[in-house]
């Protein structure tokens, strides 16, 4: 047994009179704001590209009804998913990814009433883009808006999504008020009960009294949730605990455990009878990975077919300027550390691709001249586009590097190796912000794979599209070539 004390603890944020605003409230206030500013954007947009291009108002009946069907179907998906819970607003993260696909989907349904009802007619093509593009950014702002009033109010205790007590040992009361700070996703922590540390004192008369206080101030502060911080392996106590709450109206928790703090992404996973603990997933769903290929084969297929002139002047400038293949094939890891044989345009008068693989250094003697300006420009790296097609590479993730680099790397960094868990890229998150060519230092190193690691975790086909803008435009993405 554990030895157990019913007293409360002082730190943290205790409020145990009720908040004035809760989901009940706060759930319906998001959603009118949401309907109220996608409205009036679409009134303020007709309005304004009339003025401009017609020199009148136009058929205001015309943009309420287009703002109101969008409204509509942007809250829709919103209220049945529960998105309007304060919890989801505890952050801006997410809210942008989640509103532009709502509004897409929101701007369909407004083409498939106006297609059905035979009404496109009375909408104006130029007030429909300008109400998209300004309705876009007026629904982000709205939920920015939100967000900070959020944080306001739960940071106040004039918010709170749910009431909750903690019954936990003092310091994992502590570690789970810091970790989580649970006034943040909108819970109100009426009362902590803290259990003693040594379970060698206490006698089992003595502990069963302790649980009948605990389930005592439970009904005291009459919490919505009570999370019981105890370690998984005290399924004694934990059942105690769990017979003694039965009794009470209160929904119980088991709190995260250590195992929590080292994954993100843990859930509880349901198939038919069998439940266990959902702790980690590929970076890509079966769908994401399908849409990632599908914008591979798009993009390398036009890209192979726009700069197929730039591929045969390359191959005559590198035969004309020194001997040797026009392409450098190499063998690389790729998806789940699969090897595959990379293809580049050769750039030096070396063909390397042995136990031993020296770095380019600045001023490389190995480099040929037109070698040196095609690094510069990234232009040696094109025929990977070969790759995409075949599915060995995709056209944005982490860059594979020679196996006997991979071998020294690893050494160095200890989660390298879960960079083959998404296809290797022509280009990547680390390339976009400058961390390519040479890896002469463990710093060097560590960076390229941190940016490569927050590229997996952050995944999305915006993201590829950004990093690829980037890669075109960005000066950063042209350094350290040589």
């Amino acid at each position: 047994m554990i030895d157990v004390s019913h007293q409360s603890l002082s730190f943290g944020r205790l409020r145990s009179a009720r908040a004035p605003f809760s989901n009940l409230s706060f759930g319906p206030l998001a959603v009118v704001v949401d309907i109220v500013t996608i409205i009036g954007l679409s009134v303020l947009s007709g309005v304004l590209y009339h003025l401009a291009v017609y020199d009148e108002y136009g058929t205001l009946r015309n943009y309420v009804d287009a703002g109101a069907i969008v409204a509509l179907a942007f809250a829709a998906p919103h209220v049945l998913k529960k998105k309007y819970a304060i919890s989801e607003y505890a952050s801006t993260k997410g809210h942008g990814r989640r509103a532009f696909l709502a509004w897409n989907a929101a701007f369909l349904a407004l083409f498939a009433i106006g297609f059905l009802t035979k009404s496109s007619d009375v909408f104006s093509r130029g007030s429909i883009i300008v109400f998209y593009v300004l309705g876009l950014v007026g629904v982000f702002a709205a939920h920015h808006l939100l967000v900070g009033l959020v944080a306001v109010g739960t940071r106040t205790g004039v918010l709170a999504a749910r009431r909750i007590m903690l019954v936990g040992a003092e310091p994992d009361l502590r570690r789970f008020d810091a970790r989580y700070q649970p006034f943040r996703l909108g819970l109100q922590v009426v009362a902590m009960v803290m259990l003693r540390n040594d379970p060698a004192t206490e006698t089992p008369e003595d502990f069963e009294a302790d649980v009948e206080a605990v389930v005592e101030k439970t009904r005291m502060y009459e919490p919505e949730d009570v999370f019981l911080l105890l370690p998984w392996s005290d399924a004694t106590v934990i059942d105690r605990f769990l017979q003694a709450f039965s009794t009470v109206p209160v929904s119980v928790h088991l709190g995260p455990g250590p195992i929590f703090e080292r994954f993100a992404d843990l859930r509880v996973s349901t198939v038919g009878h069998l439940t266990s603990l959902y702790i980690m997933r590929p970076p890509l769903n079966a769908l994401e990975r399908v849409v990632k290929r599908l914008f591979d084969i798009a993009a390398s297929v036009l890209g192979l077919i726009l700069m197929a002139p730039l591929f045969a002047a390359v191959a005559v400038a590198i035969k004309l300027d020194s001997k040797g293949p026009v392409f450098f094939v190499q063998r690389r890891l790729g998806f789940n550390r699969k090897p595959f044989r990379i293809v580049k345009f050769r750039t030096m008068t070396t063909l390397d691709d042995g136990e031993t693989v020296r770095q380019v250094s600045r001023d490389d003697d190995r480099v040929t001249r037109v070698g040196r300006w095609l690094r510069r420009t990234n232009i040696d790296e094109l025929p990977q586009l070969f790759n995409v097609l075949a599915g060995h590479m995709s056209v944005v993730g982490p860059r594979p590097h020679a196996l006997a680099h991979d071998r020294a790397f690893e050494e160095v960094v200890a989660r390298y190796a879960r960079r083959s868990n998404v296809k290797p890229g022509i280009t990547g998150w680390a390339q976009a912000n400058g961390f390519r060519g040479e890896t002469d230092t463990e710093d060097k190193i560590r960076s390229r794979v941190e940016h490569d690691l927050y590229y997996i975790d952050n995944w999305s086909i915006w993201f590829d599209i950004f990093i690829i803008g980037m890669t075109l435009t960005s000066p950063r993405a042209f350094s350290n070539a040589y």
